[in-house]
């Protein structure tokens, strides 16, 4: 029960099974997929997250006192920091280097999505005090190190903030809709050598002899999946060594997400050789994994970036978000964006050291992303 709150009850839940998806997604709303229960519920299902892989379901849920569900957060207790993407390994590491025992901890997140997105679930902002005091109480009360809401919004990053929480930033790339009706209308805003360059591209990934094809809910056949994770866990074999997702996951997320799963793929005379997964939400389409067999030129700008910003446009999508990493994504109209994370240390040596290296942190993430600005390829600096 968070302090100052005694009418609301905070409950954990070992499975996203045992919350009705009417009542969870009452409060997490239609308009992102990876905070939806169909979603949370297949990464669990399909073995993906779960406690054998290091994703202990620690689900949050607060009641009022007639036992309606007024706020929840998608949690889990970690027994390390993969699969998340905003990176805690130092402070594991140096935490136990001092006799501390950093895992397990509490990490409130949509499992391997990098997707910026709510996380204190809740159909009223006034909840967010009431529910950074419940996650930070949920911390104390399980005797573990920390607790960590990662990707969330700007509007909870604050009140966390003004919670007690300490507040981290990162950058992603994202395409932005500025009215398009076309791609050239895209182009159109851009240097001439800028758009010179992604017709190229284009040009040369669509002479290679490829039919490209969007396919969305019943569109996608089991055969589609199974080409597809051999493409995802090539990719991971060449970059990380190690699959987060299943080859259940695939197949069962398309089954519970139907059109919200957009699966883009590649094909050589007939046959699969590279695929993107994107998944739908109201106010973007947010790419998710890729993997390719063979060497195509400009495949990936092609099926990545470029096909995600034509169904943009088409759909009147305002954002496509290519997720992390990559420079190379601003001279194909993807810009630096800020992301946002909040976290509970409950040690208070760990806390300062930790708040002094984020406050550091933030300022040159900052001037970063002005920096990575000044690339941008658009006319008007976009």
């Amino acid at each position: 029960m968070p302090d100052g709150s005694p009418s609301l009850t905070l409950s954990l839940h070992r499975k996203i099974a045992e919350i009705s998806p009417a009542e969870w997604d009452a409060v997490a709303g239609s308009g992102n997929p990876f905070v939806s229960h169909a979603f949370l519920s297949a990464v669990e299902d399909s073995g993906s997250a779960t406690s054998r892989t290091g994703w202990l379901p620690q689900h949050a849920v607060l009641r009022d006192a007639d036992g309606r569900v007024v706020g929840a957060a998608p949690m889990y207790a970690k027994s390390h920091s993969y699969g998340e993407y905003v990176f805690d390994h130092g402070w594991a590491n140096a935490f136990e280097r001092a006799g501390g025992r950093y895992y397990p901890k509490l990490q409130v997140a949509s499992p391997f999505s990098p997707a910026p997105g709510p996380r204190l679930l809740t159909s009223s902002p006034a909840m967010y005090p009431a529910m950074a005091t419940a996650l930070a109480q949920a911390c104390t009360e399980l005797d573990l190190s920390s607790a960590h809401v990662t990707f969330c919004t700007e509007a909870e990053w604050t009140a966390l903030g003004e919670a007690g929480w300490l507040l981290r930033k990162g950058l992603q790339f994202h395409w932005e809709n500025d009215g398009y009706e076309t791609f050239d209308d895209f182009l159109a805003k851009m240097s001439s050598r800028k758009r010179k360059s992604i017709k190229r591209e284009r040009r040369e990934a669509q002479s290679s002899g490829l039919e490209f094809v969007t396919l969305r809910g019943g569109d996608i056949e089991p055969k589609h999946w199974r080409a597809f994770y051999q493409f995802y866990t090539s990719t991971v074999d060449r970059k990380w060594g190690s699959a987060y997702l299943t080859e259940k996951f695939f197949p069962l997320l398309s089954a519970r997400l139907g059109d919200r799963v957009v699966l883009m793929m590649a094909m050589h005379n007939g046959t699969p050789v590279a695929g993107a997964l994107n998944l739908l939400g109201d106010e973007a389409l947010y790419g998710r994994n890729w993997g390719c067999q063979g060497d195509w030129p400009f495949l990936h700008f092609e099926l990545c970036y470029y096909r995600a910003i034509d169904f943009a446009i088409e759909h009147g999508l305002p954002r496509a978000e290519a997720g992390a990493q990559g420079q190379h994504k601003i001279q194909r109209g993807y810009l630096p964006r800020p992301t946002y994370s909040a976290h509970w240390i409950e040690h208070l040596g760990l806390r300062g050291a930790i708040a002094g290296f984020l406050e550091q942190e933030r300022l040159e993430t900052e001037a970063h992303i002005a920096e990575l600005a000044e690339l941008s390829p658009f006319r008007d600096g976009g």
